[in-house]
């Protein structure tokens, strides 16, 4: 039997099953060696394999490989595993490791099956898809979605035994559907739960995940020393904090106050209602005004001091002040240039990549472990880490973005140090912006008004629902949507021969909370990416229409939330068309969230377009269009290739510029215009299917 690629994805199947059960429906089942079976199952593994191989449609057989030493592997296997905890992710590293050194398809599966088994399920899941995803052998296969494997990390678990339920007793064919909550982790009495359907959307929280899946902490260099990955790091968050204010001015509320003194208490308190799926022991709430305090768990590996972590800081921001940072020779680097935010980015993070790890410390990964133990930090009450200290979880909670708002601030500190742009940098003469709409394809939408409604949609469970009955496991659940709409660019081309540009759309509120309008200074740090994309102009007048659908910065629902078992049905000789159908790389914004929110009256929003010269643009790789997994190249990146874009990412509102008002900004280059939109948003549900 040829060994098909795709199967290297039923090791993703019901995470915490051993791997001899059969997955996918039947669809699948491992036959294994002897000294593959724990030892709960050896002396019983052949009888249980036959059981269950019985009916299964394709038996995978599995080779005989030299079996790695899993010794160092200190962690317990029904415990917690979070890549912001340095122990953790070291022994995942490793883990890594021993991975990328398989030389076949079917020692990659062999040893996927054997590892699986043996240590935690979550950290496996972890390693196996950073693995899968870089491994020359399996990089281009479609990565499975997590909420599918570990779902209660996602949704209230009230709903899981309403599946077992649904599963254990009824056919197939005959399944409802389970509802999932809204607003199920506080009361109106809480103002933040506003915007509870912003923090606890599932695809949210999917997105953090799977960044940092693309982009590890550590790991083999090959794996982690990635083109600009440190910039990407601080562009990305200072992104997903730019869209949580503009929910905030959406729904009434006031822009987030930053959380910069860590010996303030925090004013927040958040309790998840979530379980963790490696133990069933609830992820931890915290208390409102909850003081920060030195973490001692020797139970999870972790030793953060707040001391520790404030001399790190006082040393990065020191290195900004005075503009270069000290590597582990003693000698210094320049930062006050455009390399210098990757060099901060692998500082604060902190990734294997940083210059001087004993100096910068592990400063962002300890601030979510001070928040994730604040409750229990030295484990007395032998409590479950917070929502903070998961990246599955730390976007639910509000702190996150207080605490982020601070970490681009630091950013912010060094941009400010560098010179403004000037003319050169931000014109491009040949080209003038007439016009810019954007249109709802519908004939009685009014123009530049674009409309957000709640959508009802379903996902599939059964491949993360462990040791339940097979067959579909459907919940449905509420989220923001919008309608699609059409960027309408009217453009002329002044000069004689045919010009290629970047075209860069952002949108930020007009005001804040108080209807003040914001000075340019303010509102650049709101504007949120929405496209870049190149586009070819013609001499004279041009129409550039450009669907939302197409925007670099999110993935489609389809790409998104893929069942295991439809992603390893793929043939080992399926089409181009059938693999780009299926292709989730992992990393991108959820489309449905590509707009704030805005408000029943109609939310004043500026819509700022810039075409800038792809020749300054340019770098070495094939238009992101073009190339697979190119979907979110804004947050991104491409795989295996430089970053698509040579300007500076946020370009040109990541630096301050001597001016009042946007409106000031854009006066000045012709390439530039900004429209006033409305986002007016419809109070009703709307089923997918419509």
């Amino acid at each position: 039997m040829s060994f098909n690629k795709s199967w290297l994805l039923v090791n993703c199947v019901r995470p915490k099953e051993p791997s001899f059960t059969p997955k996918c429906n039947h669809q699948f089942f491992l036959d294994l060696p002897d000294d593959y079976f724990t030892e709960r199952y050896r002396t019983i593994g052949h009888n249980l394999e036959e059981k269950y191989a019985r009916d299964t449609q394709t038996r995978i057989p599995i080779p005989r490989i030299r079996l790695p030493d899993l010794s160092f592997v200190e962690l317990d296997r029904r415990g917690t595993f979070s890549p912001f905890v340095p122990k953790h992710r070291n022994i995942a590293a490793n883990l890594m490791g021993l991975f990328m050194e398989a030389q076949t398809i079917e020692e990659l599966m062999a040893l996927g099956a054997y590892v699986k088994d043996r240590v935690n399920p979550y950290m496996f899941q972890y390693v196996y898809q950073v693995v899968l995803k870089h491994h020359r052998l399996s990089k281009d296969l479609p990565l499975p979605s997590i909420v599918e494997q570990f779902p209660e990390n996602f949704m209230d678990p009230v709903v899981f035994p309403l599946l077992q339920e649904e599963t254990s007793v009824v056919d197939d064919e005959d399944r409802r559907v389970v509802f999932l909550p809204s607003n199920f982790t506080a009361s109106d009495l809480e103002d933040e739960q506003r915007l509870a359907y912003f923090r606890e959307d599932i695809g949210v929280n999917m997105h953090h995940w799977h960044w940092h899946l693309v982009y590890p902490l550590e790991g083999p260099l090959e794996i982690v020393a990635k083109d600009r990955r440190g910039e990407l790091f601080y562009y990305m968050h200072s992104q997903l904090v730019a869209r949580y204010e503009s929910e905030r001015l959406s729904n009434g509320m006031p822009r987030t106050v930053q959380y910069e003194n860590f010996r303030e208490p925090v004013k927040e308190g958040y309790f998840p209602k979530l379980v963790k799926g490696t133990n069933m022991r609830a992820v931890a709430g915290r208390a409102p005004n909850t003081t920060l305090k030195d973490v001692n768990r020797p139970d999870v590996g972790i030793f953060v001091s707040l001391a520790q972590f404030e001399g790190w800081l006082d040393q990065i921001l020191m290195a900004i002040d005075q503009g270069f940072v000290v590597d582990t020779n003693g000698q210094a680097i320049s930062i006050n240039n455009d390399q210098g935010i990757d060099i901060l980015g692998n500082i604060i993070e902190s990734s294997v990549l940083s210059v001087n790890p004993d100096l910068y410390g592990d400063w962002h990964n300890s601030g979510h472990d001070l928040f994730g133990y604040s409750h229990d930090p030295d484990g007395r009450y032998l409590e479950e880490v917070g929502p903070m200290g998961d990246v599955t979880t730390s976007m639910r909670d509000p702190v996150f973005y207080r605490y982020h708002k601070y970490v681009n601030s630091i950013f912010d500190r060094h941009k400010r140090l560098l010179p403004q742009y000037n003319r050169l940098q931000l014109s491009y003469d040949p080209v003038n912006i007439n016009n810019v709409n954007v249109q709802i394809p519908k004939e009685t939408a009014a123009p530049n008004v674009l409309l957000t409604f709640w959508q009802r949609s379903q996902i599939d469970l059964s491949g993360g629902l462990d040791f339940q009955a097979d067959g579909s496991a459907l919940v449905s659940f509420q989220h923001l949507q919008h309608a699609d709409f059409d960027y309408v660019i009217d453009v002329s081309n002044n000069s004689s021969q045919n010009l290629t540009g970047t075209c860069r759309i952002f949108l930020a509120p007009n005001c804040d909370d108080t209807c003040r309008e914001l000075y340019f200074n303010e509102q650049r740090k709101l504007m949120v990416e929405l496209d870049k994309f190149t586009l070819e102009l013609t001499p004279g007048d041009n129409r550039i229409v450009r669907s939302s659908l197409a925007s670099s910065v999110t993935i489609s629902w389809e790409k998104s939330f893929q069942t295991i078992g439809k992603l390893t049905r793929l043939s080992e000789n399926a089409s181009a068309e059938e693999i780009s159908d299926l292709e989730f790389c992992g990393c991108g914004w959820p489309h449905h969230l590509l707009l704030p929110k805005g408000s029943p009256d109609g939310a004043a929003f500026r819509l700022f377009v810039m075409i800038s010269n792809f020749a300054d643009d340019a770098v070495n790789t094939p238009i992101p269009e073009n190339v697979a997994c190119g979907d979110a190249h804004s947050f991104c990146g491409l795989q295996d290739q430089l970053y698509p874009d040579a300007r500076p990412m946020g370009f040109p509102f990541d630096r301050p510029f001597d001016v009042p008002m946007l409106d000031d900004f854009v006066a000045m280059h012709g390439n530039m215009f900004v429209q006033e939109v409305t986002i007016r948003f419809v109070d009703e549900v709307v089923n997918r299917e419509q």
